[in-house]
């Protein structure tokens, strides 16, 4: 039986370096950096006192501000991004059928700034302080269920909780159900609302934040011989994926098409990636078996490329493992190095990128990328995009805990 087509119609972004599609990819292709001081709250006692935060976003553009009170800001970048991927895919929801119509998006931590708070409410005033609606505020799927309710979308509807890799779970899941014909339609992604108090100091506990406090903007250097940890950041993506035919019936613009997903588990280290990539390596290799295409038709390749030591070189170890000579012909670059590191909304976040890079044929750069590790070897883009005809492309996503997932974009053709 032939698999059903899974194409992209319509995307939304909430990011560091712009509120929306086109704020994000002028960003990218111009280099923008997305790292400032945190301003959430009082960094006297951290390590770390940067991140690359979401700057001037309103969310009662898109959200009634009685409402607003009753969400996390973690579901307002989710329903900013549906908002407006909804009005990119120009989808009429009275003329489909919206039992087929369904929702997958994740997020890694969920509601933390509101556990945060009214943690604060209940020491200081005991249970009766805590809000009727804390709960709901702070589980990791009430961003999944508040779009299927916003947009009536009754079809499969859950979240995806999978640390770094959340949102690409949730595209892959969501390119399944169409596959199989779960769905016709489904909006998929995630976002991330962590740069928070006990965010920001578990991560520096774990030391696995970069502290260049006084070189903040050169601190999300992946690949880089310098790095010395990721830089966190905040926000959302979502893609609206569609059936093919459903999408070429309705004359629909499409960015790419979903042809292959890898996922994978390293059963090795609840942080620490498996020596040579070894889960990573397994990953991408089923994105390309379950594509049925050949490692060389790869052009460009959107890496986890976290600016971390570990994740770094696994990572290209695991590139060359599956690609071999054709390795060093790929681009392959960061766009970690301009958003930061946005956790359970990373995943998203650069499937978009990976989309806009080959509907546009432009390779994002990897910033801040002065000299190459040892054993960093491979083309990472570094400083400025470049202009590529990409054909095929795959975005990477690794998360604690050992989760893996590739996801392979293919430039659409009839």
């Amino acid at each position: 039986m032939n698999k059903r087509r899974v194409v992209i119609t319509g995307i939304g972004v909430i990011t560091p370096i712009g509120n929306n599609v086109q704020e994000f990819w002028e960003g990218l292709i111009s280099g923008r950096n997305g790292a400032g001081p945190i301003t959430k709250f009082d960094t006297t006692n951290f390590v770390t006192k940067f991140a690359c935060e979401v700057k001037n976003f309103d969310a009662s553009i898109y959200i009634d501000k009685k409402e607003m009170k009753r969400m996390d800001i973690y579901t307002h970048y989710a329903l900013a991004a549906a908002a407006m991927a909804l009005e990119d895919s120009q989808l009429d929801l009275s003329k489909i059928n919206l039992e087929l119509a369904g929702v997958v998006f994740g997020s890694g931590i969920g509601g933390i700034q509101t556990f945060e708070d009214q943690h604060t409410q209940f020491m200081q005033g005991g249970p009766k302080r805590i809000s009727p609606f804390f709960v709901p505020m702070m589980i990791p799927d009430i961003a999944a269920g508040q779009i299927s309710i916003k947009y009536g979308l009754k079809g499969p509807n859950y979240s995806t909780v999978s640390a770094c890799a959340t949102s690409s779970h949730a595209i892959a899941d969501a390119f399944i159900l169409i596959q199989r014909g779960s769905a016709d339609i489904m909006f998929s992604g995630g976002s991330e609302y962590p740069i928070t108090p006990m965010s920001v100091g578990g991560f520096n506990s774990a030391r696995a934040l970069s502290t260049w406090n006084d070189r903040m903007m050169e601190a999300s250097r992946p690949f880089d011989k310098d790095r010395n940890g990721f830089v966190m950041g905040e926000g959302g993506g979502l893609v609206v994926l569609e059936e093919l035919e459903h999408a070429l019936n309705r004359g629909a613009k499409i960015y790419a098409e979903i042809v292959g997903v890898g996922l994978t588990g390293d059963a090795y280290h609840i942080t620490a990636p498996p020596p040579g990539g070894e889960g990573a390596v397994r990953s991408m290799k089923e994105a390309l078996r379950d594509a049925g295409v050949d490692p060389t038709v790869v052009d460009y390749i959107n890496a986890h490329g976290t600016s971390t030591e570990l994740n770094d070189l696994n990572e290209t170890i695991a590139i060359k493992s599956v690609f071999g000579d054709h390795a060093y012909k790929l681009a392959v670059s960061s766009t970690k190095s301009m958003t930061g590191h946005l956790l359970g909304a990373a995943g998203a976040v650069e499937a978009v990128a990976t989309a806009l890079a080959i509907k546009n044929s432009i390779v994002p750069p990897t910033i801040n990328l002065d000299e190459p590790g040892e054993g960093l070897d491979l083309n990472y883009t570094p400083k400025v995009a470049v202009k590529k005809e990409i054909n095929y492309a795959i975005s990477n996503t690794f998360g604690f805990g050992g989760h893996n997932a590739s996801i392979l974009f293919k430039k659409f053709e009839e």
